[in-house]
């Protein structure tokens, strides 16, 4: 089974199954075509975390690419244009939005590397056969879905750059993604993007080198130079990918295989230790109660996170007390006793949410969960390369001496958090979602709902989610307000979304007795499909 959120690359990731390709095969395959046929969700100049679980070969590994600053940043270099943090606390807001949006938003990428590196070592195709399905939608063409459209129009947060400015900022972007009259192309028009089918060959010629050592490293330079971008070829060929163990933790009897530190696991972890002290399942399901005391874990760990998570080659992360039973047990009964936590915010507005994912289980039992994302995308796309760059810098701390606070060869916090839950051994639930700050909030709920809830896979992804990253109760429109009333009343602030799905899009499979299910979030474009 695959499940991701465009129908091209799980059905392109399906065909390579049909074929008799792996798990990983067909996880990358339909990675590339997810940077094609949603370009501002993911690229390959992006970054992201694929954990990879393969029995019969005895592998189990993460695979980190998160995008790393380049030399040429300086802890202090925003600190004078700070203007404030997002409420959500996923992002700052620096004066002329050039953390957001431009030359200096841009971090080195991974995902490329990344998914050379998986190919490489536990794939079994050839890497041009997995590149190639990607060329063919960049050369023919395809259709803007409607998630593609929602986003495009309604993406941009307050104090953020609009989405159309991302797309318009360069020549390229102008005549890839907008109409003859100057508007933003519209559902069910067409998109093709040849740059990016050359570029795409190149790099199935030539591999992961092409982009990070040869001609295309070349070109990316000479255009940063030129105009004032703080990546260069050197921290290419600097980048390295992050490999190892997942980090572990328990959920009552199951083992939960997530992402370390810079990612969102961590959290994941923490919150299912302190949620493990509560009946949940006595409480009801979003019940006003159940909203209560997830959202006060949510807080914790999102203070937590803001504390004490970074890059681990530059922070010293607690991560054996965050992730402690103790400590969860300590925290569990200040929420029972109605002790509230405390999330510290700059003023500013929301970050929107783009990333996507993709999860894989073939006939072995190997498994693939992947998240991979550009950020919120820089806008900008080397003449002839037709790729457009991440824009992580705008998640970094623009204040020296804090968790998150810029330095060359760092990488950013992010909350994607692909993970694998088993119990005695074997896969039970392979799951990730896009969402930006709000993933490690949807793949907790799902989880719940399916280890606490025995939901289908299909509803556990589908029904209404809320999320606390700050001291606000955020609720999907499809909670009834009598079930917040009472947490209003006693003081809580409530915001309702006004859309029908979101706080992350979790897509995921479910494992029983060797029977797969597949749910992909319906507020997306996303299929799962059984081969």
């Amino acid at each position: 089974m695959i499940v991701a959120a465009q129908p091209e690359a799980a059905e392109a990731g399906a065909r390579v199954l049909k074929r008799g390709g792996n798990a990983v095969d067909a996880a990358i395959t339909a990675a590339f075509v997810q940077t094609v046929v949603d370009p501002q969700m993911c690229g390959i100049a992006g970054f992201g975390n694929a954990q990879i679980f393969m029995p019969g070969a005895g592998v189990h590994e993460c695979i980190d690419f998160h995008g790393t600053t380049p030399a040429a940043a300086t802890p202090d270099m925003w600190l004078g244009e700070l203007q404030g943090e997002t409420r959500d606390g996923f992002g700052f807001i620096v004066e002329g939005e050039i953390n957001d949006v431009g030359y200096q938003s841009i971090t080195t990428p991974g995902s490329l590397l990344a998914f050379w590196e998986a190919i490489r070592d536990f794939g079994s195709f050839e890497w041009a056969d997995v590149v190639e399905p990607a060329i063919g939608f960049a050369e023919d063409g395809f259709a803007v879905r409607p998630h593609v459209a929602y986003w495009w129009n309604h993406g941009a947060a307050l104090g953020r750059a609009h989405v159309e400015r991302r797309l318009a900022l360069t020549q390229t972007g102008r005549d890839i993604y907008l109409r003859a009259d100057g508007t933003l192309k519209r559902l069910g028009d067409r998109i093709t993007n040849p740059d990016l089918g050359r570029t795409l060959r190149r790099i199935a010629e030539g591999g992961a080198d092409v982009f990070y050592r040869g001609e295309i490293a070349d070109e990316i330079d000479a255009d940063m130079q030129a105009n004032g971008g703080l990546l260069c070829r050197a921290d290419l060929e600097w980048y390295a990918t992050v490999r190892g163990a997942p980090l572990h933790g328990t959920y009552r009897d199951t083992d939960v295989f997530t992402n370390r530190p810079p990612g969102g696991g961590v959290m994941l972890v923490e919150m299912l230790n302190i949620l493990e002290c509560f009946d949940l399942a006595a409480l009801g399901h979003n019940t006003t109660e159940y909203i209560r005391t997830v959202c006060e874990a949510m807080k914790v760990a999102t203070s937590d996170k803001d504390r004490f998570v970074g890059d681990p080659r530059f922070v010293d992360v607690p991560l054996d007390r965050l992730t402690s039973k103790a400590y969860a047990a300590e925290v569990a009964g200040r929420i029972a006793t109605g002790e509230r936590a405390h999330v510290e915010r700059l003023d500013g507005p929301k970050e929107p949410k783009d990333t996507t994912h993709v999860g894989v289980v073939d006939a072995a039992g190997n498994c693939v969960t992947m998240t991979h994302s550009l950020g919120m995308p820089s806008g900008v796309i080397s003449e002839g390369l037709g790729f457009m760059y991440n824009g992580c810098m705008g998640v970094f701390d623009p204040r020296p001496g804090r968790a998150g606070s810029i330095a060359p060869g760092k990488s950013r916090f992010s909350s994607l958090c692909p993970t694998i839950v088993m119990r005695d051994g074997t896969p039970r639930l392979v799951i990730g979602a896009p969402g930006g700050t709000q993933i490690a909030m949807g793949v907790l709920q799902a989880t719940l709902n399916v280890f606490d809830f025995d939901m289908s896979m299909d509803r556990a992804v589908s029904v209404p989610r809320f999320s606390s990253t700050s001291d606000v109760i955020d609720i999907s429109n499809r909670i009834p307000d009598y079930t917040v009333e009472p947490l209003r009343a006693d003081g809580y602030e409530i915001i309702r979304a006004a859309s029908s799905f979101g706080f992350a899009a979790i897509h995921g499979i479910r494992v029983d007795d060797g029977l797969l299910s597949g749910g992909a979030d319906p507020g997306h474009d996303g299929v799962a499909l059984l081969v």
